[in-house]
């Protein structure tokens, strides 16, 4: 028998015993048939201790809905669907109720309804729906197509939402989407990138770990720390950690779509200026990203680049990446193959 948790303890009429007293709500693991197939979840129900053993444990109509809808959402989470919490959450991100998000995406209106509660979507409907989970300008373009299923004033107040989500979340989104965009011919892993795909994610954890052990970090110096993490990474293992590609430069290897790089809204970079009136970009830790991205190799490979330069100063990093094969032997302009990048001076 699966090992039990208690949960806490309810006083109500019994239906066991037919008798008024605290009784056990308790959860333990167990398996369900979802679409012919066998699903592992959480099932809770509660246990008299005044019944036979045979006879202790019921289920109230709301218990037992709640079951089969962990049962789903444990399937759906096999599956790489979105569970019914994840639609409630982007309905309410929009200030949507379940017709209206079913009228927004053009779908029957109790659509909705039955994913949060019993049915579950298919693929199509799936990706329909991450489409707008994190981009309000889906949403926004799904407005426009089915604004005739929303009253004028019904419409007005949603789009004022989207347009709020716009605000607090899109420029993210539109910097990332910009940077993807000068990665469109690098979408295959080779040696131009290191055999990695573009990760935003983890270039943004990169840039303010380095933020967070270097002071007066600016943007020259953080694009060599970026290749030389790259490079000693793809020396010692056989592949980058960003996908960004490098192309040889006056300044040295400087990636495809700095200035994209540098727009991020996660990252912490103030615009400021220098002593003799330059524009400088400086680089500050951000409390909006992620670390967690970062594995403990990937630690290691920063740690050895921070060490090595923490230090230098921008002039002296970029006179140091000049002396590297990788440099000395492309022209500008050139992409910068990670089999020259992996013959960097060791550390």
């Amino acid at each position: 028998m699966a090992e039990t948790k208690l949960i806490k303890k309810v006083y109500m009429t019994c239906p066991v015993c037919d008798r008024q007293h605290e009784v056990e709500e308790r959860r333990r693991s167990t398996t369900s048939i979802i679409k012919g197939e066998p699903v592992v979840y959480d099932e809770c129900f509660y246990f008299c201790e005044n019944a036979d053993e045979e006879e202790n444990e019921f289920e109230t109509g709301a218990m037992m809905n709640e079951n089969l809808l962990r049962a789903r959402n444990a399937y759906r989470r096999e599956k790489g669907l979105l569970t019914s919490d994840e639609i409630v959450a982007i309905r309410e991100k929009y200030g949507l109720s379940q017709v209206d998000l079913a009228r927004l995406m053009g779908w029957g209106e109790a659509t909705i309804s039955r994913y949060e509660s019993k049915a579950i979507q298919d693929e199509a409907y799936d990706n329909m729906l991450r489409l707008i989970q994190d981009n309000p300008l889906q949403a926004l373009e799904l407005l426009k197509k089915n604004s005739d299923r929303f009253s004028a004033m019904k419409r007005m107040g949603i789009k004022e939402k989207i347009v709020g989500e716009l605000d607090s979340y899109g420029k993210e989104f539109l910097t990332r989407q910009a940077l993807e965009g000068e990665y469109a011919a690098y979408d295959e892993a080779s040696d131009a990138n290191g055999y990695v795909l573009l990760n935003i994610d983890r270039i943004e954890a990169i840039v303010s770990y380095f933020a967070e052990r270097m002071t007066n970090l600016f943007k020259t110096k953080l694009m060599k720390l970026l290749w030389y993490s790259d490079s000693l990474s793809y020396k010692q293992y056989g592949y980058a950690m960003t996908g960004l590609v490098y192309r040889h430069e006056a300044m040295g290897a400087l990636p495809i779509g700095h200035y994209s790089v540098m727009n991020l809204e996660n990252l912490n970079i103030r615009e400021e200026m220098s002593s003799n009136y330059d524009s400088m970009f400086h680089v500050y830790p951000s409390e909006k990203v992620d670390d967690s991205v970062l594995n403990s190799t990937d630690r290691m490979i920063l740690d050895k680049v921070t060490a090595k330069f923490r230090n230098y100063k921008a002039a002296e990093i970029v006179t140091y990446m000049h002396e590297e094969r990788a440099y000395l032997e492309t022209q500008s302009g050139d992409v910068i193959p990670f089999a020259l990048a992996k013959e960097i001076r060791d550390f």
